[in-house]
């Protein structure tokens, strides 16, 4: 390969993927075991693994699940936390929301982020207009500092009640903070907005995983040598190890988002106006909306139990994957996941000690999978094993294996359906506007009869699509993101105090862009509001348009129709000023593969239908298919990470850029 390689890194919970990707356009890829004890041993390794193939590489992009699996697992370190004379019990209050109505044996909220013994008061007062009504009393920290010595506390978050108005009481806290711990997070620059709860465990969170992510980037940085490495994350953009060891929470989701950055490139190349992001492995299924090539954002999801107020892709993951356990509920329904076999033991009919039955059980029972083919290099599947885990069932329904198989198979395929139409129809979207990206191990094996239930008129399996999300960290740019809340009435919109205030957003986005060399005229920066009825709980964000607020009102209540179905003269008001500030460097276009040279079929097999019931199945290795070659359904394409079927009636060809696309017919 040529000089300048770039590599792309996803570090999974199992697997570590890694793409080089050189200036030719020439592109290698790998997949090695995860190092959970040292991650940065498996990122060596996956690039040891490559160098025979690539040569010398210049830069690293990394993506990792590490900082969300800690925080599921509860692996963050202790925190110390600090906050407002008066407020101490905040994370214990949280909201008044409940995990069921009904059920009065769950408990009505999770355990607090940072236990009652790790939480200080400090005296100071701030009102909401960033007023000071009580200055901070400094000379209460030496008490509190050394109450954190004694428990053995090196991280600190800090949390007053209205800092999102005016950070210098936290500012100074940090100064006198950092001469005696290693790592101090202020919410203020974590999370400047109102609603202290959620400001609180959001910094709670980035204060918890900063030991953890220091470690890790520290010895990554030493072992590159002094070679560029960034970070992609959950916003789906790269940042620097510096931003990244200050912000560690960023990193969460940032498996996810790689891989919807890779399907926002295919869709931008592809010129999808369109598009939804199908990410279908052993454990979850993740979809997420794509509009003219850009994925929709949150600026709030929960991780774990706990809410995590940043930008991040708005990634609706559900428990549906190839390892989901079919189970017969007690009022005899049929249900599938969200409770996964794993990768250990794994689905029955990987001979691994499984025994329940899953959705690959189901899938290679109806002849979707090849239990000829060696999948991952060391596991064949046993037809005989998914015999047995799905007999139970069959015989509890009075159903045939082929029956009760198509049952699990359907039902996984709602429950997909369902996040499909969260995220495009109960948005205010129709899914037939849209085209389909499915990747992951699975996503190409149910694609197909997903889009024919949702009216998708076109599938795209895309090229490199067994490391997605790796690819997804070399196609992302530079990107920043602010938020300062700003509480206004459109009527009473002071356009001069908005402009200050955008503008020091910017300049706060801009800076370590400009830091790294980036010349201020290749950045594009974006405005954008959170807008609200008056009284309203919660808001929209919308792009910033010129006009006044005239416009912005007519730009909130176009967007509220779409969502809601229609909109009321009530007054409308602004909580939250947003900037984004991104590098304006495009990536070079997506390498295709190989082309390939053989349209034969390298064999048939029996496959189940329910419109055409048991037929035999041609079955094409991925890499032999040439371009503008068509395939009739029913058939299955099979490459070394996947298996694409297409269904019956719907055609498939494979188009310049390596993807395969699937033309699942008109819209229903």
């Amino acid at each position: 390969m040529a000089e300048g390689i770039r590599i792309g890194v996803d570090v999974g919970g199992t697997f570590t993927d890694l793409v080089a990707w050189d200036p030719a356009g020439r592109m290698e890829s790998c997949k090695v075991p995860t190092t959970p004890a040292n991650p940065a041993e498996g990122v060596l390794h996956g690039i040891a693994t490559l160098a025979p193939r690539t040569g010398a590489w210049a830069s690293l992009a990394h993506g990792t699940t590490m900082v969300t699996n800690a925080i599921v697992e509860r692996r963050g370190a202790p925190v110390g936390y600090i906050t407002t004379r008066g407020f101490r019990d905040v994370l214990e209050i949280g909201r008044m929301s409940r995990l069921h109505l009904y059920r009065l044996d769950l408990p009505a909220k999770p355990e607090p982020l940072v236990p009652r013994r790790l939480r200080r008061e400090i005296t100071e007062r701030v009102g909401p207009d960033g007023t000071v009504l009580t200055r901070l009393h400094l000379e209460e920290l030496p008490a509190i500092v050394e109450d954190f010595k004694r428990e053995g506390i090196e991280s600190v978050a800090v949390c007053l009640l209205h800092s999102y108005a005016s950070p210098a009481h936290e500012q100074a806290l940090r100064i006198a903070l950092e001469a005696h711990f290693p790592y101090v997070s202020i919410s203020s620059e974590i999370n400047a907005e109102f609603r202290e709860y959620e400001r609180g465990c959001t910094t709670a969170l980035n204060a918890s995983v900063m030991p953890l992510a220091a470690r890790y980037l520290d010895d990554l940085v030493q072992r590159a040598s002094g070679k560029p490495l960034h970070l992609l994350h959950s916003a789906g953009g790269m940042m620097s190890v510096e931003a990244a060891k200050e912000r560690p929470l960023s990193m969460a989701m940032s498996g996810p988002a790689g891989g919807v950055a890779a399907a926002a490139h295919t869709s931008r190349a592809l010129g999808l106006t369109r598009a939804l992001a199908f990410d279908m492995g052993g454990t979850t299924t993740d979809v997420c909306l794509i509009a003219d090539g850009v994925p929709e954002t949150a600026g709030q999801r929960k991780l774990g139990d706990y809410p995590a107020r940043l930008p991040m892709i708005a990634v609706e993951s559900i428990g549906a994957g190839g390892g989901s356990i079919a189970r017969v509920e007690p009022t005899g329904a049929l249900k599938v996941g969200p409770r996964s076999a794993g990768a250990v033991p794994g689905p029955a009919c990987y001979g691994q000690g499984g025994a329940e039955p899953t959705v690959s059980d189901a899938n290679l029972l109806l002849g979707y999978l090849n239990s000829e083919r060696i999948y991952g290099g060391s596991i064949r599947l046993d037809p005989a094993r998914a015999e047995s885990a799905i007999g139970p069932l069959a015989a509890r329904f009075g159903f045939s294996l082929i029956e009760a198989a198509h049952g699990v198979v359907e039902v996984a395929n709602a429950n997909m359906l369902r996040a499909l139409r969260l995220v495009s129809v109960q948005r205010g979207y129709d899914l037939r506007d849209f085209a389909l990206i499915a990747y992951g191990g699975a996503g190409p094996l149910h694609a197909g009869a997903l889009a024919r239930q949702a009216g998708i008129s076109s599938v795209i399996v895309p090229a490199h699509s067994g490391a997605f999300s790796a690819l997804g960290c070399l196609v992302s740019p530079l990107r920043y993101d602010t938020v300062q809340t700003h509480r206004s009435r459109l009527e009473t919109w002071d356009a001069k105090v908005v402009e200050e205030r955008f503008s020091a957003l910017e300049a706060q986005c801009l800076r370590p862009l400009l830091d790294e060399g980036h010349a201020v005229e290749r950045i594009v920066l974006l405005r954008s509001l959170d807008l609200r009825y008056v009284g309203q709980n919660y808001e929209l964000e919308i792009g910033f348009v010129p006009g006044g607020p005239g416009a912005l009102r007519a730009a909130f209540e176009k967007r509220h129709r779409q969502l809601y179905g229609y909109a009321t003269g009530e007054n409308v008001e602004c909580v939250n000023l947003r900037v984004t500030a991104r590098a304006a460097e495009e990536p070079p276009p997506m390498p295709a593969p190989p082309s390939g040279t053989s349209a034969a079929a390298t064999g048939s097999h029996r496959a189940y239908f329910p419109e055409t019931g048991a037929v035999e199945m041609l079955r094409y290795d991925r890499a032999s298919l040439p371009p503008g070659h068509l395939v009739e359904g029913p058939a299955m394409v099979e490459d070394d990470w996947s298996t694409t079927i297409v269904y019956p009636g719907m055609r498939c060809v494979a188009d310049r850029l390596g993807n395969l696309v699937i033309e699942a017919g008109a819209p229903a």
